[in-house]
């Protein structure tokens, strides 16, 4: 697979036909695709955590009603305590951030809470616990295979849409309605 090819800031839409329980009607952020495999975070799966009980395990706290209250996502079914940030790029710098493009990246590292919690973090941002992780060809064998529709990335679906408009909205952005699509997969 040529490098152009590649899937990272791409939008993966689960598919009507997808069963797959940690999947099913779920849109995840390729953060990183390479020949070696690919890493997602699921953005429209909310746990039943806001970020104060995430803020509160690592000692901080804040005044911000709204951080406080802000939904912690289920990124995928990896790693469930682990945590990924996903954001704007600002004039700070954080210890761990991956580029995902110009306009969004992930952090993983305490900098990026501990400065959201004083009013410093990014302008946008959206915590996951947990990543979706694909081994080399894997991602792209499931592409193949139909259970994927795959949507270049509109930052709007993250950080501006509620959860449950997510998919469908994702699916929009190519056209694709997925009410009109049938629940069997099959290949042409």
């Amino acid at each position: 697979m040529s490098e152009a090819s590649y899937l990272g800031n791409q939008l993966l839409v689960a598919m009507p036909a997808l069963a797959d329980p940690n999947f099913a009607h779920t849109v995840t952020l390729i953060c990183e695709h390479s020949d070696r495999g690919a890493l997602g975070i699921v953005v429209n799966q909310p746990l039943e955590m806001t970020m104060v009980e995430v803020l509160a395990q690592l000692a901080l706290t804040t005044e911000d009603t709204l951080l406080r209250d802000m939904p912690v996502l289920r990124g995928g079914p990896v790693q469930g305590d682990r945590g990924f940030v996903l954001h704007e790029p600002g004039p700070q710098e954080w210890d761990s951030t991956l580029p995902v493009s110009s306009t969004l990246h992930v952090t993983t590292s305490r900098d990026v809470l501990a400065a959201m919690a004083r009013g410093a973090g990014p302008a946008r941002a959206v915590v996951a616990l947990g990543y979706a992780g694909w081994e080399a060809g894997q991602l792209e064998e499931e592409v193949r295979q139909n259970a994927w529709l795959t949507v270049p990335c509109d930052d709007a679906i993250l950080f501006d849409l509620p959860f449950e408009q997510r998919w469908q909205a994702a699916a929009r952005l190519v056209g694709v309605d997925l009410a009109r699509i049938s629940h069997l997969a099959g290949r042409a």
